[in-house]
């Protein structure tokens, strides 16, 4: 009795690796499989793909060619001999899962060159085995990257790996969408090691695009696929152009926000005005917002919880220097427009409840009863897999809350400015110094609200250049605002001095 469930023990550990010759067998992996599609992606679930390969490739049922089919999965086997081989054609037809689509069908197909037997003897024998995949569960890379219908067509051939073609390996889809090489191209997964994900590559595969269907020329065999791409996503080299403008401006500005704010507290400035303490207010927003937004791509690929951390600090310190923004065009407006007989109690402590309190407020909120708002944030690039991860918010509509919010602030500062304008130009006659206040104001307001009118010009031909300006005007915000200081303050100190010396 003990030798025989050790016997039983054995075999059920080596079954995942012997050869099998029964159907019944190969349509139970296929089955299993299947059903494990349907509940995710997992380590097991390419390991009983793997398991399934070997199975078909060491089967021995005595045919030239069968196939096995499932909801999910459609196997193809050609036992073929080298010196007879004169191409070979496999299409592939299976129902979609989808409620919308129930009538629909998945169809493709694979087109073997003669090359594909190069090399062989004549009377060398090989197999070649198909697998039609309806689910990319098992091809998910690290940016969720999605595939047309969800539809993987792979091929290999036994103990023979293939690559290098002249004459490459035809792969198409068919499909009733509206698909271009702007939206739509060609890739194989490149498997990676244990506990990693794999990725989906271009290389060695050219997109051709007709009405209904995506041929795929790859000079390999694996799993081929097409690969959806967002028409509007930037190209590779410019994402990362981008990146590295933005954390060199970042850094620049951030440097100049917290030496202009530490040369204030060692030489013990003491603000006489309102207006003093509403800029270093602003200063310390955009240095916060500076850090907190270098510190959000590299904390993506920490855990979950720090993530989620520092995207709620960047978008806490986003609403609070907006928040300031908002104040100098408010507080502006009351020097210039109303200029008499105005006192508010308490002024700056309510300016500092609506600028830092309320918008900490919003995120403390939504930290405590909707987290997951915050997390990673994917930036897709054209190319569909060298992308970009931070962390920021997830959700669309809090993105366009956000958005509403920058918009409003920025609407006010514009009109603020236009009155200021105005007002100043009926002051133009009357003395010089109008003039210089002039420009010195159009400066800041210009500074504070009008650059970030450029993320609503973000659409069409506009795009590419409206991020460049965005990014630039931006990303050195918090440099522009310190130098504009420094320069006010030092006309002030020379004003007194002339007052003093008279």
């Amino acid at each position: 009795m003990p030798t025989l469930l050790l016997t039983a023990l054995v075999l059920c550990l080596a079954a995942p690796v012997l050869p099998k010759q029964d159907t019944e067998y190969i349509q139970s992996c296929m089955y299993n499989l299947s059903e494990r599609l349907k509940q995710g992606s997992s380590q097991h679930n390419w390991a009983r793909l793997t398991e399934l390969e070997q199975v078909l490739a060491n089967s021995t049922l005595g045919k030239e060619e069968y196939s096995f089919k499932t909801n999910m999965l459609e196997a193809f086997v050609f036992n073929i001999m080298a010196g007879s081989f004169r191409g070979l054609n496999v299409s592939s037809n299976m129902p979609m899962q989808s409620k919308e689509q129930a009538s629909a069908w998945l169809q493709g197909g694979i087109n073997f060159p003669v090359e594909l037997m190069k090399g062989m003897g004549a009377q060398e024998k090989q197999k070649l085995v198909c697998i039609n995949i309806h689910s990319a569960s098992l091809f998910l890379d690290e940016h969720n990257s999605s595939v047309l219908n969800d539809h993987i067509l792979g091929a290999f051939l036994h103990n023979r790996r293939v690559g290098r073609l002249q004459r490459p390996v035809e792969i198409h889809f068919r499909h009733n969408e509206e698909l271009d090489s702007s939206n739509a191209t060609c890739v194989f997964w490149q498997p990676a090691g244990a506990g990693s994900a794999g990725t989906w590559s271009t290389e060695g595969c050219e997109t051709q695009h007709q009405k209904g269907i995506v041929r795929c020329h790859c000079n390999h065999l694996t799993y081929f696929a097409v690969l959806l791409i967002q028409a509007h996503n930037l190209s590779e080299s410019e994402l990362q152009s981008l990146t590295y403008i933005s954390t060199v401006g970042c850094s620049i500005s951030a440097a100049a926000a917290f030496c202009t704010l530490l040369l204030c507290c060692v030489f013990r400035c003491q603000p006489q005005d309102d207006t003093t303490r509403i800029h270093m207010n602003l200063l310390a927003a955009l240095l916060l917002l500076n850090i907190s937004f270098l510190l959000s791509e590299p904390l993506a690929a920490g855990t979950k919880e720090g993530c989620q951390a520092a995207a709620a600090l960047l978008h806490g310190s986003l609403l609070c220097a907006l928040g300031w923004m908002w104040a100098e065009g408010f507080h502006l407006y009351f020097l210039l427009i109303k200029v008499y007989n105005i006192y508010v109690r308490h002024y700056l402590l309510k300016l500092c409840l609506c600028t830092w309190g309320l918008p900490m407020l919003v995120v403390v909120a939504v930290l405590i009863f909707k987290k997951e708002i915050y997390g990673r944030h994917i930036i897709s690039t054209a190319d569909g897999y060298k992308n970009v991860t931070m962390c920021w918010l997830t959700s669309l509509p809090a993105h366009y809350m956000t958005l509403c919010y920058a918009g409003l602030i920025l609407l006010f500062n514009v009109l603020v400015l236009v009155a200021v304008v105005v007002v100043l130009w009926k002051m133009r006659q009357q003395q010089r110094r109008a003039r210089r206040d002039w420009v010195t104001v159009l400066g800041l307001t210009c500074l504070l609200g009008t650059t970030w009118g450029t993320a609503f010009c973000a659409f069409g031909v506009l795009l590419v250049p409206q991020l460049y300006i965005f990014t630039i005007l931006n990303s050195l915000q918090g440099l522009f605002l310190c130098l504009w200081y420094l320069s006010t303050h030092r006309s002030k100190r020379s004003t007194s001095d002339c007052s003093t010396s008279r």
